[in-house]
């Protein structure tokens, strides 16, 4: 008798090929499975703990401030109402048919270019038509309180040639500033604006022996007026000469520092201000890496006289100057290529007075080494008028001391000029022609009677190289008044005896006058 087989249901099988797996997966590995879904974790990395700047501004950026500055616009017009008259700020636009207000109004708020480059912000503030013409934006850059009753320092080339100025806190409140003064000299100035007795947030300055290269710095300003923003980086060297002026002695920084950064400052990590931001290297304009500041110690002093005085006062000597280079410390018989090389001494200065001829080789400033010209130039100009200080020179292949009563440094006159006598006169007519042909040189009398003029230059010697052209004189050799081709070859010979390898002629032209060293090594 067949039996009826009833088909197993779909979940019997299910569970049958389950039952059936898990029995398997024990015969194989012996041991029972669990089964679970797993996912994979994020990716997560324990950091090296390293210094965060947070702290450092939190504390300082209420002491920086945003500098605008403004200057007066006239009235295109004014002819008894002929013609109609606006400003390019948006405010006076009565006059100008509505399809051009959006035009003027836009172009018054980007702004022109102002005295440091940057452009004006969107203009809030406008003075009154005075006959002197309207108060408007023209420039914007950084600056900081260093007294509680709002003495703020930033630099002179972002006031220089404005009419009136604003500090924009960075809670965004504006103060009225008034400059107090400026030294287009070290490119600083000093503002000051009245909190009617609030005390600012204020910051001191670094001490320079405690700066050193690597260190971090961090840079806090205005940057394309754009508000209050932080760089950082670190020092990346000191000393720099970037042409500015005889007092060049910047910090170079790599943090980020652009337009609207002049006159902010660039902290340490204890908050203090070691250096204030100037200039930047850059063919674009924007930031490259390569940023300079005033060193807190220059800023110091010149502040604390601008402050004192509204201008400052610097010792003078009233000599030109020039480098000593390898060439010229040879010529000389001095053992390196330092001090400064005294070219000329000005008629009634107190260096003429103390007995500076051109010549000598100042080499030290009461008792301290003077590495080069620059050095000279900020040791005096540091130093109080009518101070007495002793000099110490190397003349004639001596060392002398003077003592020179120094004077007051006038307005527009430098105390010392680093000239390396790149720049000359265009040729002048030749005199009568004298070859010295191993020094690559033709002279001739000059016609004043005093010196030989130069009349042609061999454009392979040493001397074309030097940068002696056509048209200067020689006005001596080695210190000695020359005025003849034989003068000069009788100075070179006794030169050579003398175990010397060059000589030291000085040039003059429309210029000025300078040294240029030259070998005799082969000169007969």
């Amino acid at each position: 008798m067949l039996k009826n087989i009833k088909a197993p249901s779909l979940n019997t099988m299910l569970k049958a090929s389950t039952v059936a797996g898990l029995a398997a997966a024990v015969l194989t590995t012996g041991i029972p499975l669990e089964i679970t879904r797993s996912y994979a974790e994020a990716v997560k990395v324990q950091a090296p703990s390293v210094p965060s700047f947070a702290n450092v501004v939190d504390a300082v950026s209420p002491a920086v401030v945003s500098v605008r500055v403004e200057d007066r616009i006239k009235p295109v017009a004014n002819d008894d109402g002929n013609s109609f008259s606006f400003d390019f700020g948006g405010r006076d636009l009565d006059n100008v048919p509505d399809a051009l207000k959006p035009f003027f109004r836009q172009f018054g708020e980007q702004g022109p270019n102002g005295p440091d480059g940057h452009r004006g912000p969107p203009g809030k503030r406008f003075g009154p038509h005075d006959g002197k013409g309207r108060l408007r934006p023209v420039a914007q850059g950084s600056g900081f309180f260093i007294s509680e009753d709002g003495y703020i320092v930033t630099n002179n080339h972002v006031v220089s040639d404005g009419a009136a100025f604003v500090a924009v806190m960075n809670d965004g409140t504006e103060l009225d500033a008034k400059l107090i003064g400026k030294d287009p000299r070290t490119d600083l100035a000093v503002l000051k604006v009245d909190g009617k007795g609030k005390k600012f947030t204020y910051v001191n300055w670094a001490d320079d022996n405690n700066v050193r290269v690597g260190d971090w710095v961090v840079a806090v300003g205005n940057p394309f007026g754009l508000g209050g923003t932080v760089t950082a980086g670190i020092v990346s060297a000191r000393g720099r000469d970037i042409g500015s002026g005889p007092y060049d002695d910047y910090l170079q920084v790599d943090a980020a520092v652009n337009r609207g950064n002049s006159g902010g400052p660039s902290f340490n990590l204890n908050g203090e201000v070691v250096g204030i931001n100037t200039a930047i290297f850059s063919q674009s304009g924007g930031n490259v890496g390569i940023a300079f500041a005033i060193p807190a110690s220059t800023a110091k002093d010149v502040v604390a006289d601008l402050i004192k005085d509204g201008q400052v006062s610097r010792g003078y000597l009233g000599v030109q100057i020039q480098p000593v280079t390898k060439d010229i410390a040879d010529s000389l018989g001095l053992s390196e290529a330092s001090g400064a090389l005294v070219v000329s001494a000005q008629a009634g200065t107190p260096g003429e007075k103390a007995g500076m001829k051109a010549g000598d080789v100042v080499t030290a400033v009461n008792g301290e080494t003077v590495k080069d010209a620059r050095d000279l130039s900020r040791r005096i100009g540091a130093m109080t008028p009518g101070k007495k200080v002793e000099l110490s020179v190397w003349r004639s292949g001596k060392a002398q001391s003077l003592t020179v009563e120094l004077g007051t440094l006038p307005a527009e006159q430098k105390d010392a000029s680093a000239d390396d006598g790149d720049q000359a006169p265009e040729a002048q007519a030749p005199a009568s022609e004298k070859a010295l042909a191993d020094l690559g040189l033709s002279v001739g009398p000059a016609d004043d009677g005093k010196g030989l003029q130069i009349t042609g230059i061999d454009p392979n010697s040493d001397a074309a190289d030097k940068g002696i052209k056509e048209g200067e004189k020689i006005t001596s050799v080695n210190n000695q008044d020359v005025s003849s081709a034989d003068d000069v070859v009788k100075v070179l010979n006794q030169a050579k005896k003398d175990g010397r390898t060059r000589a030291l002629f000085q040039i003059q032209s429309k210029e000025g006058s300078r040294f240029v060293a030259l070998p005799i090594n082969d000169q007969g």
